[in-house]
């Protein structure tokens, strides 16, 4: 794996593992565990459901660069405040069958 994939990866991890999550209380957001906001942002990346693009686990290390980059910006944004987690969780959960 090459250093650039390597960093991502570890953003990736970062932000979904402690940053979202430790924002969560706060932000009175409809998620709190890493597994869900990977489930919003990977889907979103991806358009759909991303096991529906992904093949294999973990997903974000299965996922093309370009997926897990787009994912990772879409976090960013949500922890800046710039992106609605309610609004993407609930098209996340509809892709799915939901709601």
């Amino acid at each position: 794996m090459d250093e650039d994939r390597t960093a991502l990866e570890a953003r990736w991890l970062q932000l979904t593992r402690v940053r979202l999550p430790a924002l969560a209380p706060e932000r009175d957001w409809p998620v709190r565990h890493d597994h869900c906001f990977q489930r919003i942002l990977l889907d979103h990346a991806c358009g759909a459901r991303w096991y529906d693009s992904i093949v294999g686990r973990p997903a974000y290390r299965a996922a093309d660069e370009a997926i897990l980059r787009r994912a990772v910006q879409l976090g960013e944004q949500v922890a800046e405040g710039a992106a609605d987690l309610h609004g993407l969780n609930r098209q996340s959960l509809a892709w799915r069958g939901k709601i």
